[in-house]
């Protein structure tokens, strides 16, 4: 018998996809400053849902005494080597204080000393107890009036007429549900890309990676159907990482002052250069040059310094503090290997995402971008996508109140064709028989072309224009054969969409990495064929559809003192 779903219809002022970081701040602000009624879409429990689901040690965006907003945006634009908005990074990190004084309003516990002033970690950071920051988050949320949290609901689709965003389509992960979501504005905090390479651990355990595995790239799929404009997806972000555990090392590294030093003991850090990408590029090469395997130097450091390190650990990657339980030794009698992850996709740390101006409106309008899914603004972390959440909110909510009368609606007869369209969609995988593939397997061979042909670890993270050509041909077979997947549950449903998302994010990502002929970051995008980096290229590499076929855009640099808008 052939599976049917239901169809919900539902309303509301501002629907916000992703309960997140971003997003459940936007909501917050949204009630703060209105009435307007709040969806919050979350296919997980925005309990425990997005980047900040295991918890964090350190709010590693923060303007500690002495420094000022304008300080921390020349470290971001530094660390970028200049590829950055820096009108973007200016209203962001105006707002990181602010945002991190409210979180500790709610419950979230700053270490102090015996001043009363935050603990500082470095020129920009602060300790946290913050095992707990989510979950405070979501409980803030839930107190909310008039905002309406749907748990285990997978947004797949923008409704956009015009060029104006009118809502979202969403299926239920376990109910046989469609809903078509009409809203005035949307704010997409759907968070960044992983799995779109293959990981550093294999079969079961190819989840242990740094960013969360269930983050898919869907906010930057949905925008590039719908025709938004995207920026900069060839600065991929690898992050540096303890070997099989894939924990942090910045707490390491920041917290006792280690060392990055090859197998003959030797400090190699400050020979290839201190940014995200040269700290990545130098241990690949140390390995390369066989000087390897690498390490951070804690061995000699103190029993106070092992405690803190273990108890740091436990609050946010376990995994290691059991390593170094179970292997017998401390830290400080036995150095900490390390390696660099696969390539994600994050605008929390690097400058991908969708191409918006100063409010985080996208190109679409009534669309709005926040967290690790908005661009031009890298080195946000956990405070930066709070402050984006917060902007895109007061934003969607004056916009409600300028445009009360929308000019662009769906009539009758369009908006039964769109549900129609969809539920055939979603119907026609619920029931296809004796198809070939699986999505499992898609997907691991998704991962393996990239792997292979796009950068990815197996080849050191390096490229040439033949393996990108060739990368985005196979790409193209697997998108063909994506098509003809059988689900068997609304579960599985998910993850066939999830690779879907996955493989549109691929192609643009070849296309940004072809496009990019200079290497300007090692590693995020080492290029054989222009190793050099060139001040020709000093300019944003965009890329949006157009009559159907993905088009590279390039745009002039927005400095110090400017700013962007999409009336510009």
């Amino acid at each position: 018998m052939k599976k049917k779903i239901q169809v919900k219809q539902l309303e509301t002022d501002i629907l916000i996809i992703g309960g997140g970081t971003a997003g459940c701040y936007a909501a917050l602000t949204i009630r703060e400053h209105s009435d307007a009624s709040v969806l919050i879409v979350e296919k997980a429990n925005i309990k425990r849902s997005g980047c900040l689901a295991a918890g964090v040690n350190a709010i590693n965006a923060y303007i500690v005494k002495g420094r000022t907003p304008q300080d921390y945006v020349d470290y971001a634009k530094k660390d970028a080597d200049n590829i950055v908005r820096e009108d973007l990074l200016l209203t962001m990190s105006e707002g990181l204080n602010r945002v991190t004084k409210k979180m500790e309003d709610l419950g979230l516990v700053i270490l102090k000393d015996e001043n009363g002033d935050y603990v500082a970690r470095g020129n920009r950071n602060i300790k946290i107890n913050g095992e707990n920051i989510k979950p405070i988050l979501a409980d803030a949320v839930k107190a909310l009036s008039d905002v309406t949290v749907m748990n285990q609901v997978n947004v797949i689709d923008y409704i956009v007429k015009d060029n104006q965003i009118l809502g979202a389509f969403a299926v239920g992960v376990e109910e046989e549900t469609l809903y078509e979501i009409r809203a005035k504005k949307v704010i997409c905090a759907t968070g960044g890309a992983a799995g779109l390479y293959r990981p550093n651990n294999p079969g079961v355990s190819r989840h242990k990676m740094w960013y969360p595995p269930f983050n898919t790239g869907a906010g930057y799929a949905m925008g590039i159907r719908a025709g938004a404009e995207m920026t900069t997806f060839e600065m991929r972000f690898i992050a540096l990482r303890c070997k099989d555990t894939i924990a942090p090392t910045g707490t390491i590294a920041q917290g006792v002052g280690a060392k990055q030093i090859n197998s003959k003991g030797e400090v190699y850090e400050t020979k290839y250069g201190l940014t995200t990408s040269e700290r990545v590029y130098g241990t690949v090469k140390e390995n390369q040059d066989g000087r390897g395997p690498c390490y951070l130097r804690t061995e000699g450091i103190s029993a106070a310094q092992d405690e803190e390190l273990k108890k740091a650990y436990l609050n946010m990657a376990p995994s290691q503090t059991l390593k170094w339980v179970e292997a017998g030794k401390n830290p400080s009698e036995q150095n900490v290997e390390i390696e660099g992850t696969e390539p994600y996709i994050v605008g929390g740390h690097t400058a991908s995402g969708y191409w918006v101006d100063t409010k985080r409106e996208t190109t679409i309008k009534g669309l709005f971008a926040a967290g690790d899914v908005a661009g031009g603004c890298p080195q946000k972390y956990v405070t930066g996508a709070l402050v984006e959440g917060e902007i895109a909110a007061k934003a969607a909510v004056e916009g409600i109140e300028k445009n009360k009368h929308n000019t662009v609606i769906l009539s009758q007869t369009e908006q039964d064709l769109l549900i129609k369209s969809k539920r055939e969609e979603v119907e026609k995988v619920l029931n296809l028989e004796n198809t070939m593939f699986s999505a499992e397997e898609l997907e691991e061979a998704m991962q393996k072309v990239m792997d292979a042909y796009a950068g990815g670890i197996g080849t050191n993270y390096q490229f040439n224009e033949k393996q990108l050509a060739l990368a985005d041909e196979k790409i193209e077979q697997i998108i063909e054969l994506s098509n003809n997947l059988h689900a068997g549950d609304m579960h599985e449903l998910m993850f066939v969409y999830e690779l879907k998302e996955r493989l549109t994010l691929c192609k643009s990502v070849i296309a940004h990495l072809r496009a990019r002929k200079e290497t300007r970051w090692h590693s995020f995008a080492e290029n054989l064929d222009y190793p050099k980096k060139s001040d020709e290229w000093l300019k944003y590499v965009n890329s949006k559809i157009v009559d159907g076929k993905l088009t590279i855009l390039f745009r002039d640099l927005v400095g110090r003192g400017e700013t962007y808008e999409h009336i510009n």
